[in-house]
């Protein structure tokens, strides 16, 4: 499955994954409100073997496949910072 990454101008560290190149009508226009301004950042073939960095790839294809997108927030502060060994 092909999706196409945008990331949002207004909030930092948000990307938004859509399954089809510039089909920003997808997004709910309360979100789309929210991103402002989405730049192109990379066209990616989510197969069943490819890893991303900071979601998983079978929950992007679930959501491209059902809603036609995917958004990934930046990661909580709890989150970002390793526990203390």
């Amino acid at each position: 499955m092909q999706a196409y990454v945008y990331k949002s101008l207004r909030k930092a560290d948000t990307y938004v994954f859509l399954s089809a190149r510039d089909d920003f009508a997808r997004l709910p226009d309360p979100v789309r409100e929210q991103l402002g301004s989405l730049q192109f950042v990379l066209e990616v073939e989510l197969s069943e073997q490819r890893k991303l960095a900071r979601v998983d790839a079978t929950t992007v294809r679930e959501h491209l496949q059902s809603r036609g997108f995917h958004i990934q927030f930046p990661p909580t502060l709890a989150s970002a910072v390793a526990p203390d060994a």
